[in-house]
This record gives C-alpha cells, sequence and structure tokens, in this order.
C-alpha cells in the first residue's frame, strides 16, 4: 500500500486502462497483449496486483487512473530492445580501475627504500636539510628557541652540541646509510658495531640568541686506521658570519662486549665513499690533559647521576650530557662573567644509568685571584666514577662575558612589564 502511494505521488494516474477482455488494471488478473500478470509471491508473501493506492494523502482524494503508464515500463528489463549504444562496455568504469591501480603504484614507488646517489637529488622529501658539494656535505638549519636560551638570553653550550649531534645523524640517514642503531650503518648492525666519540673539540666564536636562524654543515673524513673524523661549521645563516667550528673522532665500540673494534672491511667499503679528503677545521690541540685528583682539584661536586632521560637507544649517556656534568664544578663566579668560548675532551669511557660521578675543575694559575675581573681564563676538568674510574678529561677556556643592555643581574628596566 504505501509503495502504491508513493508511486502515484510521482506518476499522476486520470483514468483506467482496459485490456481486451474486459478487465481493468488493478482488478484481478490482468491480460496485456497475452501476457498475463500472476500475483507475485516472495517468500511466501503474497503481493496482489489489484492493490490499491489509499483514497486519501493528507486528508485529499487522489484519482488513481494510470493514463501515463506505457505498455513497455511493464515489461521486464530483458525484453527491452538492445541498441549498438547499451551495449558498450561502461568506460567510466574502466577509467576508474586503472587510475586506482596507477595511484596504488605511485604510493608503492614513493615507499621505497630508494637511495638517490646524484648529488642534485640528495634532499630530504621532509625539509630535514640536503647534500651539497658534490654530495660530501651535509647542511641543515635551525632556529633558536626560547627554551634553548640561557640566563644570557643566548644559546646555551648544550643546545649547540644537540644540534652538532642531530645534523651528523641525519647525514647518515639522508645518505642511505642509517640502519637500526645510533647512527650505525646496515653492516655495522649486522656486526653489532656502535660509533662512540673519542674526542671532542670546539670552538665558539659567537652564541646565537632568541630567534636567530643557524646554519650547520658537516662532513667525514678518515682518522688513522680505525677512526672517522666529522668536522662541523656553524653559522649565521642571514650574515653567514662563522659562531661555532667543531671536530671529533669516532671509534667503532661492540654493544655486547664494550669493546672497542676496528672497522670491519665491509663497513670501510659502505662509508668509505663519503669521507671527504681535507684538513681539520680546526687545528688541533694535542696539549695533554693531565689527570686531576682530590689534591690538585680547586672544585668537587659529587652525587652526578643519570636520569632515565639521559640514556641514549644504545643505554649509555649521550656524550652531551658530559659536557653539563663538567660545568656542574665550574666556579659560579666563572659561570657569572665569563662565558664558554673553547673546550677539548676526551673520552674515556662509557657511562651507565646507575653509575654516581664526580665533577673536578682546576683553575689555571693565569685565572687565580679575582675570577670575576680576570681576562681569559682557563680550566682542567676530570669526571670520573666514585670508585675513581675515569670517564672524561677536558679543558676548557672562557673570556668575558661581552656588555648586555641589561647588567650582570638582567635586571628589567623601569617601566618594562
Amino acid at each position: 500500500m504505501v509503495a502504491t502511494g508513493a508511486a502515484s505521488s510521482f506518476f499522476p494516474v486520470t483514468a483506467s486502462l482496459p485490456d481486451s477482455g474486459g478487465n481493468k488494471l488493478g482488478g484481478g488478473q490482468a491480460n496485456i497483449g497475452g501476457l498475463k500478470s500472476k500475483p507475485a509471491s516472495f517468500g511466501g508473501l503474497q503481493v496482489k496486483a489489484n492493490a490499491q493506492a489509499p483514497p486519501k494523502i493528507n486528508g485529499t482524494k487522489v484519482s488513481t487512473s494510470v493514463d501515463n503508464f506505457k505498455y513497455e515500463d511493464l515489461l521486464p528489463s530483458s525484453q527491452s530492445s538492445r541498441t549498438f549504444i547499451n551495449q558498450l562496455p561502461d568506460w567510466s568504469m574502466l577509467l576508474a580501475a586503472i587510475t586506482t591501480i596507477f595511484l596504488a603504484a605511485e604510493k608503492q614507488w614513493m615507499m621505497l627504500d630508494w637511495k638517490p646517489r646524484r648529488s642534485d637529488m640528495l634532499i630530504d622529501p621532509f625539509g630535514i636539510g640536503k647534500i651539497v658539494q658534490d654530495g660530501l656535505v651535509f647542511s641543515e638549519n635551525f632556529s633558536i628557541r626560547s627554551y634553548e636560551i640561557g640566563a644570557d638570553r643566548t644559546a646555551s653550550i648544550d643546545t649547540i652540541m644537540n644540534h652538532l649531534q642531530e645534523t651528523a645523524l641525519n647525514h647518515v640517514k639522508i645518505v642511505g646509510l642509517l640502519g637500526d642503531g645510533f647512527g650505525s650503518t646496515p653492516e655495522m648492525c649486522k656486526k653489532n658495531l656502535i660509533w662512540v666519540v673519542a674526542r671532542m673539540q670546539v670552538v665558539v666564536d659567537r652564541y646565537p640568541t632568541w630567534g636567530d636562524v643557524v646554519h650547520v654543515e658537516t662532513w667525514v673524513s678518515a682518522s688513522g686506521k680505525n677512526g672517522m673524523r666529522r668536522d662541523w661549521l656553524l653559522r649565521d645563516y642571514n650574515t653567514g658570519e662563522v659562531l661555532t667550528r667543531a671536530s671529533s673522532v669516532w671509534v667503532m665500540m661492540n654493544k655486547h662486549t664494550r669493546k672497542l673494534s676496528k672497522i670491519p672491511e665491509e663497513v670501510r667499503e659502505e662509508i668509505g665513499s663519503f669521507f671527504v679528503e681535507s684538513a681539520p677545521i680546526l687545528e688541533e690541540d694535542d696539549r695533554k690533559l693531565n689527570k686531576l685528583d682530590d689534591s690538585t682539584a680547586d672544585y668537587i661536586r659529587s652525587g652526578l647521576s643519570p636520569r632515565w632521560s639521559d640514556l641514549d637507544v644504545n643505554q649509555h649517556v649521550n656524550n652531551v650530557k658530559y659536557i653539563g656534568w663538567i660545568l656542574e664544578s665550574a666556579p659560579q663566579a666563572i659561570l657569572e662573567s665569563h662565558e664558554l668560548c673553547g673546550m677539548t675532551m676526551e673520552y674515556r669511557r662509557e657511562c651507565g644509568k646507575d653509575s654516581v660521578l664526580q665533577s673536578l675543575t682546576a683553575v689555571s694559575d693565569a685565572g687565580a685571584g679575582n675570577l670575576a675581573q680576570s681576562g681569559h681564563i682557563e680550566c682542567k676538568h676530570l669526571l670520573r666514577l666514585e670508585d675513581g674510574a675515569e670517564i672524561v678529561r677536558a679543558r676548557t677556556k672562557w673570556r668575558p662575558k661581552p656588555v648586555n643592555n641589561f647588567d650582570f643581574a638582567n635586571q628589567v628596566p623601569a617601566g618594562s612589564t
């Protein structure tokens, strides 16, 4: 009844259609051109042909004649006349299928871990950085964030070192040599080898400030028979001014035995094509770093221990964290009146999550006396375990802080809010 009413609302009927036998459509069996209709059955449900539309819709009487119905509309679709046009395939469906195949193929191609070799193609698709100078130098830009500056309103030495380390790892990644480890190549992963830093030398000409954009370049070279040297050059992105230069030496260590290892030939072949034949960016400070002890140290800070967040994926303390521990024993007068302008570190052994350390500092004779009024100062440092085992030996150089707009206490000018 509802279906018939809906149909009559779309197809208004005004008169009955008589058949050859005097019967009318809608009363009993219809005989149309010799084709007799029978009541339809759907799973035992009888649908009679004489079903009538309701006499009223919304209180208004409607007629139920079917003068506008055509005879062909009552025939099954299989008996409709077939023409050349409606025998053609559905081209829209075919086009949609071809488009889907091409899109799927393109997606799979983009997901392939392909390794481009042309220097002009070695550009990170995520905008991390790019390869320049014939594919041997990697460059990357960083913006100095508000949480990366210290009380002096300049980037801390930790911030600079983190940017250098990030650039090095992204360099390994973009050239397709990043395996499962922290900077390890696929061949190194197969042999359970990781990189560890043996020596680091840094010279800071000027610290960037909040909002500055720095441009970092890095490259690698051979260092002896079983080492790799990595250099960095950090510039002001807008002016090109050199801000920081750094050079480091790395060796391999077995991550299971925690012992140093020679560079296997498979790894040497893997990384050798990326080595640059160049001198270190810094003249090496080859002065011997003498050992400190309780009798030669001027300042000692004990009870230092790593937090869980200080560990890297190789399950040892990140080398940048050592710098903060070294400066824990630096005298407060130097930290307030001077800034770190040079640093040389020799890493002796790794530090684990359960280690407890001591930081020792000795100020050079030239810096003795009134530290705040001294010119350039040099300090010696030692980071050791409580049992005396050495972790890092270091030497730092300090220069007087540049004159700022505000005084040393960083007071806010009157009238500022």
